[in-house]
């Protein structure tokens, strides 16, 4: 764990961009939504060493940073979970003693390439020797982190067992984990032999975890500790009616990961749920990283960019709109980049703010003030409107099914398609104009105003502060703001508000 970065808001915002958007499917569904931080470990132990603070002290300073973090974020997380809590310890100490019960836990002897900053072994092949300046030295091949040669005695997990089983799932659901190449990925990976686990450090060497049950020479292996946090998030252990966790939320429907971590989650957590006969996690949503200047974020270059900087310039949700439209395909590592920022950011506000302002305008309004403002569903699919109205007739489904195939970028895209063909109506049929007959302009309007008010329901999960702005300004009611709502015509606005600003123009001005 170090101070939060882009990287971090972004695995944040997208994990709150999908647990708003299961309640903008359905409001009345219960929706758990767990972040948090993983406070054990070397790392951390020889960080706290480094500043002459207690590990713990250290921790709650850290741990203080990405709280604050998902405050900022406006994320709806309804749980913030610390490993150094008790009520975790207890469930990691109780998941220990399951798994040695079933003999799945002995001691023996490993040896291998640990890197400190990853806080895992490295099998050879993922090792590589480098020279520089004549010191000799290894780095990952994975993370580009050093590694260095360990030999000790602690205890073992037996990874092995669950090579087919994980087969066999991982075959049986390739939606199980996403994009699909990362799918790809945990297939080839299970092609090769799994060794078994080291899952235990000597507590002369590492202190700051948790000790192994009945073993206080050992403390548990930081990633043993770190992945439990999801079952002990869900109240982990439960009584025999809880049906093996579903009462409390087992098992999620995505967790959110970085691509770095995707071996631990995809192989060694689900082998412990299939040890402990638990049901595996529904998908594993796997994103890449985030650059700058193409080159990996690192404190000793200076490259890192600071999420919260990044928020108090250019606001909130221009911010959570660059990470879900650009960030959101997973796939492919991308560049933080405050010129695109900049650009993107002016793109939803022209495209959305300046539409809702002529839309709502004075002019516009006094020109069809005899006119009763008509249904949309009564507009003639003339040549001028049919491609707007063909667009947001597909415009909620379209949404509906990226999003339920994880591909926000696309989501984000489709709203953002639909904004550019109502801003070209608006340009040519030029509803202000004296040249354009008031019962067309009365057309226009109506059509923008339903274009702002579909997008500003599918915004919601996305931009939250702005989107629900909009639709307060457009009078949608609260209760007519779900997906379902989102129909072309199926809902319709109240007394719009004129002279509203949606955004600061100021902040992005070039």
């Amino acid at each position: 764990m170090t101070a939060p970065h882009i990287g971090h808001l972004h695995s944040l915002v997208v994990a709150d961009i999908f647990a708003r958007h299961a309640k903008l499917v359905d409001p009345d569904r219960p929706v758990r939504f767990v972040t948090g931080t993983d406070e054990h470990g070397l790392k951390l132990q020889n960080a706290a060493k480094a500043k002459g603070m207690e590990p713990l002290a250290f921790c709650n300073q850290l741990s203080e940073h990405f709280r604050n973090l998902t405050q900022k974020a406006n994320a709806t997380n309804t749980r913030f979970l610390r490993t150094t809590e008790r009520q975790h310890a207890e469930a990691v100490a109780h998941l220990w003693k399951e798994l040695e019960a079933r003999g799945l836990i002995y001691k023996g002897q490993h040896a291998g390439w640990y890197s400190v900053s990853d806080e895992t072994f490295y099998p050879p092949g993922q090792v590589e020797a480098r020279n520089q300046d004549g010191e000799e030295y290894h780095i990952s091949t994975t993370s580009g982190s050093r590694v260095e040669w360990q030999e000790e005695e602690n205890y073992k997990f037996r990874l092995s067992a669950f090579q087919s089983a994980l087969t066999a799932h991982y075959t049986a659901h390739p939606e199980a984990v996403q994009p699909p190449q990362f799918h790809a990925d945990v297939i080839k990976a299970l092609q090769e032999p799994l060794e078994d686990l080291s899952i235990s450090r000597l507590r002369s060497r590492l202190s700051w975890g948790i000790p192994v049950p009945n073993d206080p020479k050992h403390t548990i292996y930081v990633w043993i500790d770190a992945l439990t946090c999801y079952l002990s998030a869900a109240n982990y252990p439960w009584s025999a009616t809880s049906g093996k966790g579903h009462s409390e939320g087992w098992p999620p429907d995505v967790q959110v990961i970085g691509k770095d971590i995707l071996r631990f989650h995809a192989i060694y957590f689900p082998a412990m749920l299939k040890a402990l006969d638990l049901p595996l996690s529904r998908t594993l949503l796997t994103h890449s990283h985030w650059t700058v200047d193409r080159a990996k974020m690192s404190k000793s270059i200076g490259n890192v960019a600071d999420p919260i900087k990044a928020i108090d310039e250019i606001g909130l949700d221009l911010v959570r709109f660059y990470l879900a439209r650009v960030g959101g395909r997973f796939k492919d590592d991308v560049d933080w980049s405050e010129e695109q920022l900049q650009k993107h950011s002016r793109e939803i506000t022209s495209l959305l703010g300046n539409l809702y302002m002529r839309a709502a305008s004075a002019k516009i309004t006094k020109r069809v003030s005899g006119i009763p403002r008509p249904s949309v569903t009564t507009i003639s699919e003339s040549t001028a409107f049919s491609p707007l109205i063909a667009s947001l007739k597909a415009l909620a489904p379209t949404y509906a099914a990226n999003m339920r195939s994880f591909q926000l970028s696309d989501a984000v895209d489709a709203v953002i398609l639909t904004l550019q063909e109502a801003n070209l109506l608006m340009t040519q049929a030029a509803p202000w104009s004296p040249e354009t007959a008031p019962a067309v302009a009365a057309d226009v309007q109506a059509l923008m105003f339903e274009a702002l008010r579909i997008c500003g329901i599918l915004l919601r999960p996305i931009m939250p502060g702005k989107a629900e702005f909009l639709l307060d300004s457009l009078d949608v009611h609260p209760t007519e703001r779900t997906l379902a709502d989102a129909e072309f015509g199926k809902r319709s606005v109240g007394e719009v508000r004129s002279g509203v600003r949606l955004f600061d123009m100021e902040r992005t001005k070039s």
